[in-house]
């Protein structure tokens, strides 16, 4: 396995991993695959920029060259936030679970969040229900602050997201992810 940043020609296999996400998993994410189908390709290579200082970067896992996993993180703009930065959209296939790509991809992301100057916490957030994804974060240091009730509506119903966050003081990151 291999971790590395996605670039713009990256675009098509990524929005076709989170494509996948957001139709088989409608519950685990703020987007819908309505919603993020009808944006063009530009728009997802925007998302992968590649500037030094770029606000959001997006890991890619591959195995046998195929993108096998991805998870965003984005950084705080704003000056007096500076110090977060926020995982997000974390997605490994069915077919690729198992193999610890979820946590190489967390690590790798916690890792580079560490390398930003000043950056001293990750927040997330995980769906009220998706224990195998709230126990991942756990493995990688996460802790819960806070529950949002009816965070997101998928058709009549409402899904509550768990609000979590990781200290970057603290040991366990991985190596920086160039």
């Amino acid at each position: 396995m291999n971790i590395r940043r996605l670039v713009p020609s990256d675009a098509a296999p990524y929005r076709a991993l989170m494509l996948e996400a957001y139709a088989r998993h409608p519950t685990a994410f703020t987007s819908s695959v309505e919603e993020r189908g009808a944006l063009p390709l530009p728009w997802w290579e925007a998302r992968l920029d590649v500037a030094p200082d770029a606000s959001t970067v997006v890991l890619g896992a591959f195995e046998h060259d195929q993108l096998a996993g991805a998870a965003g993180i984005e950084f705080e703009t704003r000056a007096k936030a500076r110090h977060k930065a926020t995982l997000f959209s974390m997605m490994v296939p069915e077919a690729a679970r198992g193999r610890g790509i979820g946590q190489a991809l967390v690590e790798a992301a916690l890792a580079l969040a560490r390398a930003r100057d000043g950056v001293l916490q990750v927040n997330l957030t995980v769906s009220e229900g998706n224990a195998a994804a709230q126990s991942l974060y756990e493995r990688c240091g996460f802790v819960v602050f806070g529950v949002e009730p009816r965070a997101i509506a998928v058709g009549a119903s409402f899904v509550a997201k768990i609000h979590m966050w990781r200290d970057l003081r603290a040991p366990g990151a991985a190596a920086v992810v160039a």
